[in-house]
């Protein structure tokens, strides 16, 4: 049996969605559980929702004492029924808060496949949802406890839905209520996860489509009546208790405070010139870097199709807008990595031209030659000897997808080199957040810190030590996360205050002889029960972080 005949068989009715969703499961599950806590984001997000569920409250969003006014309530609820569910909040199991961005990974790429099904082949629906499902960038986002992942998941099901009904407009198969169910009811859930992200790309798709085809009168079949009472339904009520709850200082700040800064310049030291996300692209596709050229002339060439114009106008405005914004993340335009998969899947119905097939090839290699070389330097900073073969498996893995998928596409095989690819794509992001990464113990300075105090027994978690523990010149979420709300992030006095009241103390090298001073002034020696040497990666500094005991000495 052909390739081909495999790949018809495999996508067969809810095949192709399900099939897809499954290689998101599979390309973002090892991470999950592998990797520690990030920072800053993932673990400031994490923390906040703890606090809900510490708290009792689901309205106001907190880190620690800090009101959290920057996104809207949505993700929250989700990571707090997971951990509700599946883990207890004391145990601190980031992989539970993690699951609802696996979800939204595999909610993307079936959507993405489903989406394509009405326009494609089958097969080609199918490579388009694992295209998507296994990118670097998605795959990296599924097991990242933060907003990324579900809203690119929410995104792409209402393009995809909102694609089946101007698919049945142009003379495809009729959609029905569902539809224009799973339309809004994502549309919806999009404003609650990430505010006017999803409303946006939506919108901007709508425009960009009517505008070329001249044609509004398909837009009366999404059920505005009811579709917007569901919209008012969803969003409304958090609206309108933070509203109440914070009179008003929500939007004030989430506005003015998060989302103006962006627009205006490169808030928080994230700017970047216009071209930045098309630069990276070849590296966030990975291992589907080899069909973009291939993509980008589908779309020019069979433009005035339906599908591919639906593409088209979902995938420019937004990466236009996001090009022209002068703040800039990589993750920015993941709601627009569907439509690119759409092009990059439908690019291999027919043979692929020369400048395409060698292009791609040179992107192939070149994202897997960084990726190796980023896990060699790695290695060298912040590895060991005993971390060489993770290293090796992983750096050759990432050589192997480019290459391989390389090879195969100039030698006119394109099916076979986007599977291969994507198996050793899958393979390749599994060693490295599974093997490798978690071995390199100096970027995980908050969990080797929590370790310590639990292994001499001095985690006040456990009941026994008093609490809570005071942190000097070292304030990472991650550290928050592992030790509780209550963690104070003071400076050298409040550390010795600390070890003076019985609590114990973690102090940075920077601020450890003015600690040392606060106490010797008193009589007393602090007790050190271990040392975490690390690396800051959200600072770029090295660490030095000493844990003490909340039992001083009298001087000798």
């Amino acid at each position: 049996m052909s390739l081909e005949s495999r790949l018809d068989a495999l996508s067969r009715g809810w095949r192709a969605p399900l099939l897809a969703a499954l290689i998101a499961m599979i390309a973002g599950l090892p991470g999950l559980f592998a990797v520690p806590p990030l920072d800053r984001d993932e673990s400031r997000f994490a923390q906040a929702t703890a606090q809900m569920i510490e708290s009792g409250d689901y309205v106001v969003i907190r880190f620690q004492d800090q009101p959290r006014f920057k996104k809207p309530v949505g993700i929250h609820w989700m990571q707090a029924a997971s951990v509700t569910l599946l883990s207890a909040v004391e145990d601190r199991q980031i992989w539970a808060w993690r699951i609802p961005s696996l979800l939204g990974a595999m909610m993307a790429a079936a959507a993405c496949a489903w989406g394509a099904g009405a326009f494609f082949r089958q097969r080609t629906a199918l490579i388009a949802g694992a295209i998507l499902g296994a990118s670097f960038l998605l795959s990296t986002e599924a097991f990242i406890a933060k907003t990324d992942a579900m809203l690119c998941g929410l995104t792409t099901l209402s393009l995809a839905a909102l694609a089946r009904l101007y698919a049945a407009a142009n003379g495809g198969a009729k959609a029905g209520l569902w539809t224009r169910l799973f339309f809004w009811l994502s549309l919806s859930l999009g404003v609650l996860v990430k505010g006017p992200v999803s409303l946006l790309v939506v919108v901007l798709a709508l425009v960009a489509l009517c505008a070329w085809d001249r044609k509004w009168a398909w837009l009366r079949g999404l059920g505005w009546t009811w579709g917007t009472a569901i919209f008012v339904l969803v969003v409304a009520p958090w609206a309108w208790a933070i509203t109440v709850a914070t009179d008003g200082a929500f939007w004030g700040t989430a506005i003015g405070g998060d989302l103006a800064p962006k627009l205006a310049g490169g808030h928080e030291s994230h700017g970047a010139p216009p071209g930045y996300h098309t630069l990276l692209s070849f590296l966030l596709t990975f291992p589907s870097a080899l069909l973009l050229p291939a993509g980008l002339a589908l779309g020019w060439k069979r433009r005035n199709e339906p599908g591919v114009r639906f593409a088209l106008c979902w995938l420019i405005p937004t990466w236009l807008m996001f090009e022209i914004l002068p703040t800039k993340l990589a993750h920015y335009t993941l709601p627009a990595h569907g439509a690119l998969a759409w092009l990059m899947a439908a690019s291999i119905e027919g043979p692929l031209g020369r400048v395409s097939r060698w292009i791609g090839a040179a992107l192939g290699v070149l994202g897997g030659v960084v990726f190796a070389a980023a896990t060699i330097y790695l290695l060298s900073e912040y590895g060991d000897a005993a971390d060489v073969t993770a290293a090796a498996i992983t750096a050759g893995l990432f050589l192997f997808a480019g290459a391989i998928g390389a090879y195969l596409l100039v030698n006119r095989a394109a099916g076979t080199a986007i599977v291969t690819a994507l198996v050793l794509g899958v393979l390749a992001h599994s060693a490295f957040f599974t093997l490798f990464a978690p071995r390199l113990e100096p970027l995980w300075s908050s969990k080797r810190v929590a370790d310590v105090l639990r292994e001499h027994r001095i985690d006040p978690r456990d009941g026994v030590t008093p609490g809570p523990v005071e942190v000097a010149g070292y304030a990472e979420p991650s550290l928050v996360f592992a030790l509780g709300a209550r963690t104070g992030l003071g400076d050298a006095p409040n550390a010795a205050q600390a070890v003076i009241e019985g609590r114990p103390a973690v102090v940075e090298a920077a601020q450890d002889a003015d600690f040392r001073a606060a106490l010797a002034r008193i009589g007393l020696t602090p007790r050190p029960v271990g040392v975490v040497d690390g690396f800051n990666y959200s600072t770029g500094d090295p660490v030095r972080l000493t844990v003490y005991r909340g039992e001083p000495e009298p001087n000798q």
